[in-house]
């Protein structure tokens, strides 16, 4: 068996380091799920090869895998919890407060930007907001904002900036209906774990990187509602903040959220939220699953 594994490490760690790569330019979190598995299935292997090779530990290759295996998901689960709590501690904003962006940065230069740019001209979306948002320490969250051409779809295009500099891109698109309901069907990957207003119908599917794919996906969930689809009047930016501060609040109601008195000295989220933070984060990040919202 280790016999065996040598031969499949080397190359598999060419493969590893590939990928790596590509998405240090592509920024994709639907690759780099097989990144994180890779990693996690390798990093067990190589230091069951190792243990066999050294004598260190007198038990069967596969048992010493398995170990470390499990060892990988201890420690990544620590880490990540004590990420929640950071956040949490943070003056971070959970729910930040928009502005309009008129420094000119709002769409990057970047050929695959740049075609997804052109597509939403040819099929008849109107830009009607440039917006950004201050995440904490000078990192800004960008948005542009569109409507197709009867304004009864806003999609929000947001740009998410990473650590190596690259960007990656998600959408949201939102839709008012006669019901007093609002669908919303959006490709974001970043855990949220908190409640919506009842009458919100998130659909959130970060496996759809394909803005084509979502809007089709979207209209067939407005089709099959059944209800009759209302025009735009509120500016994106104010629907944008109020919504803001209507999910801070709701959030707290729920116990998701601390109450402001308690912030500064327990953080803003609950054990129970940086629970369902950490769930989530795990669920994404492996396996591509945001929570199940109605």
């Amino acid at each position: 068996m280790p016999e065996t594994i040598s031969v499949f490490l080397a190359p598999s760690v060419a493969v590893l380091l590939l990928l790596f790569y590509i998405n240090l330019r592509v920024a994709s979190p639907v690759l780099a799920i097989p990144i994180r598995w890779l990693r996690w299935i390798l990093f067990a292997l190589f230091m069951a090869q190792t243990n066999a090779q050294m004598a260190l530990i007198d038990r069967p290759f596969w048992v010493v895998t398995m170990v470390v295996f499990l060892l990988w998901f201890l420690l990544e689960s620590a880490f990540n919890w004590l990420k929640v709590s950071a956040i949490s501690l943070s003056p971070m904003p959970l729910f930040p407060r928009y502005v309009v962006n008129t420094g000119g940065d709002e769409w990057p230069t970047q050929k695959r930007l740049l075609r997804m740019r052109d597509w939403l001209r040819n099929h008849h979306f109107a830009h009607v907001h440039a917006l950004k948002a201050e995440l904490g320490g000078g990192i800004w969250l960008r948005t542009s904002v569109y409507q197709n051409q009867d304004n009864t779809l806003r999609l929000h295009v947001l740009f998410v900036p990473q650590e190596n500099g690259a960007i990656t891109v998600c959408y949201s698109l939102a839709t008012l209906t006669a019901g007093a309901r609002r669908y919303v069907t959006d490709n974001l990957y970043i855990p949220f774990g908190g409640f919506y207003p009842e009458s919100w119908y998130v659909q959130r599917t970060p496996w759809s990187r394909s803005l084509p794919g979502l809007v089709a996906r979207h209209q067939v969930r407005l089709k099959n509602s059944g209800e009759a689809v209302l025009t735009w009047t509120i500016s994106p930016i104010d629907d944008i903040n109020q919504q803001q501060q209507h999910m801070e609040m709701i959030n707290t109601e729920m116990g998701y959220l601390l109450p402001n008195a308690e912030r500064e000295e327990f953080g803003k989220i609950t054990a129970e939220g940086r629970f369902r933070i950490w769930k989530e984060a795990w669920l994404l990040d492996y396996l591509g699953i945001a929570s199940r919202y109605s």
